[in-house]
């Protein structure tokens, strides 16, 4: 099933890769319509929109979906239902095409509700409680995504057809429109976690490892990205861009704090993924949609690789997650440990790696645009931040010496897992040039002055040299002082986020549900309604046993009073 699964996947996405190369040479987009139902007058049709973006787009999802499901052939080689989970990644990829070639909202809808079905499915795969809570959050999160976009197909009524592209540049002053556009972000800010709707995407690392490579990092939390490079008119032209920027830039700072204070593995990269989401979603809103779709690319690349070295290294470690356990994995895992760095580097912005071409062109673009001084900040600082968790992820999992038991299996030959991560590595080096040579097919010339061409590298050194700093042990005692102990709870845990979309959302409703039961079900009503009555009716007929028991001649004159009024009755 994975051998299958891969070739079919994989030469699926190189005819993409073609396809995409050939519409961007042409400058083509075809629109295609598949007619389903006619009858009299009235017909159902299907429309397929193919262009650059979105046969490019699928040519990374296919490669990575089979690159995973290679990988998964080894790491879910225990697994008695391997074939169950191909399936559901295959279903996945499906809801995804979907998605991505739809210029419908209905068809959208389809690939969009297929996606969150799915992924529920696939967090919960390893069935236990905590897998049922971080289900329940993903899913009960995206569900608000969802009523959105089905109420925006409900104002979409007011068109002749659920197509938007047709009605996008045309109707983009009206308030429909707004309203429309204003309900699509709030899905998008569900699906891509942005606040304050970011809690679920770290309780998601529940699922198995490639599910995290695929599903969390690349595929589901980029579709709301992509919906909205779809609907950017209506950002760049309403107060809703200016919203959705101090709301993504809020989240790649949050995002990137947090990831500085988390000891579990998985999760400090769903936190990076976070932080990253962030960064699409505010130069998108300020206007730069082949900017967003260039990083959305690129990332998909090295945030894939990363999360398949993660899940080596827990398969090494005997499932256990945690950084402060790992230490001198570079002498022990070698190979692994050369695609990890190599995706660090490109997440951090690394010259001439995927993730430089993309982070540096945004960062420049910042510089050079109408921005506030606090949109720069965030911008800025959080990239500091990136590097910052970065380099002391590697402090913690690359140097020194291992920190768990003694006895340990430690190897680098699972050959499977490596060739997987391979393909990926590759493309994490060349990916960001060969990208940025089909996207922009002229170079820009961005001209700044010489300190604020650097200040990008700057911000990287000095961001690398604070991750350094802070994951060294003789600096650990300022973290004991009370308040440094508060500040870090606060931060290490999303600015309380997780907190408020679980205990805060349901601490009412179900102290209200109590008092309730307490009052009426289990209190007065209980007590003058059914178990009153039948407190009442037992104790007259005890009282009647009673008499019949004791004394015959009470019970011979109740027959007779009985008779004489049922012939009373009768003869009346």
């Amino acid at each position: 099933m994975c051998s299958i699964s891969f070739v079919n996947l994989i030469s699926m996405s190189l005819s993409c890769f073609l396809l995409s190369l050939y519409f961007l040479l042409n400058d083509m987009i075809y629109f295609i319509e598949w007619e389903l139902v006619s009858l009299n007058s009235m017909s159902i049709v299907m429309t397929f929109l193919f262009d650059w973006m979105s046969l490019l787009f699928m040519f990374f999802v296919l490669m990575i979906s089979s690159l995973v499901i290679f990988y998964s052939k080894e790491y879910m080689m225990n697994d008695n239902h391997i074939n169950r989970f191909i399936m559901l990644v295959l279903m996945f990829v499906l809801s995804m095409m979907l998605l991505i070639i739809s210029p419908n909202l209905i068809s959208i809808l389809l690939g969009w509700d297929g996606l969150g079905l799915v992924s529920y499915c696939l967090v919960i795969y390893f069935q236990n409680i905590k897998s049922y809570n971080a289900g329940m959050l993903t899913a009960l999160s995206n569900r608000i995504g969802d009523v959105a976009l089905l109420l925006s197909i409900a104002w979409m009524l007011n068109y002749g057809s659920w197509n938007y592209i047709f009605y996008l540049e045309i109707m983009q002053n009206e308030f429909e429109m707004l309203m429309i556009g204003s309900l699509v972000m709030l899905a998008a800010m569900t699906k891509s976690a942005q606040i304050p709707f970011s809690s679920w995407l770290p309780a998601a690392m529940a699922a198995p490892t490639p599910v995290s490579a695929l599903v969390h990092s690349s595929t589901l939390v980029t579709a709301g990205v992509y919906l909205l490079i779809r609907f950017n008119i209506i950002l760049s032209t309403s107060w809703l861009g200016q919203l959705m920027l101090l709301l993504s830039g809020l989240t790649m700072f949050m995002a990137g704090l947090g990831a500085n204070f988390e000891f579990d593995l998985k999760k400090i990269i769903a936190l990076s993924t976070l932080s990253q989401l962030g960064l699409m979603m505010s130069i998108l809103s300020m206007g730069f949609l082949k900017l967003a779709m260039f990083h959305l690319l690129t990332h998909a690349l090295f945030k894939a690789l990363l999360f398949m070295c993660a899940g080596a290294i827990i398969h090494n470690m005997n499932n256990s997650q945690d950084i402060r356990l790992m230490g001198g994995l570079s002498i022990h895992m070698p190979l692994t440990s050369a695609c990890f760095n190599v995706s660090n580097l490109a997440l951090c912005g690394m010259p001439f790696l995927a993730g430089f071409y993309s982070k540096d062109m945004i960062l420049e673009i910042v510089s050079i645009s109408n921005v506030n001084m606090f949109s720069f900040f965030l911008y800025y600082f959080s990239t500091g931040l990136t590097v910052s968790y970065s380099f002391r992820l590697v402090y913690y999992s690359m140097t020194g010496d291992l920190n768990c038991g003694s006895l340990n299996m430690l190897n680098d030959e699972s050959w499977i897992m490596l060739r997987g991560m391979m393909g990926l590595l590759i493309m994490s080096i060349i990916g960001g040039s060969m990208l940025n040579w089909l996207i922009f097919p002229f170079p820009y010339m961005i001209c700044l002055p010489i300190y604020m061409k650097l200040l990008t590298l700057f911000v990287c050194i000095v961001g690398g040299l604070f991750g350094y700093l802070i994951s060294l042990s003789n600096l650990f005692f300022l973290n004991k002082s009370l308040f440094m102990y508060n500040l870090s709870t606060f931060l290490g845990s999303m600015w309380f986020m997780p907190y408020m979309s679980t205990y805060g959302m349901i601490f009412y409703p179900l102290n209200y549900g109590q008092l309730v039961v307490k009052s009426f079900d289990q209190g007065w009503s209980e007590y003058f309604g059914g178990q009153h009555l039948y407190q009442k009716l037992s104790m007259y007929s005890k009282t009647l046993f009673l008499m019949h028991n004791n004394s015959l001649k009470i019970y011979l004159l109740l027959f007779v009073f009985w008779i004489l009024i049922l012939l009373i009755l009768l003869f009346l």
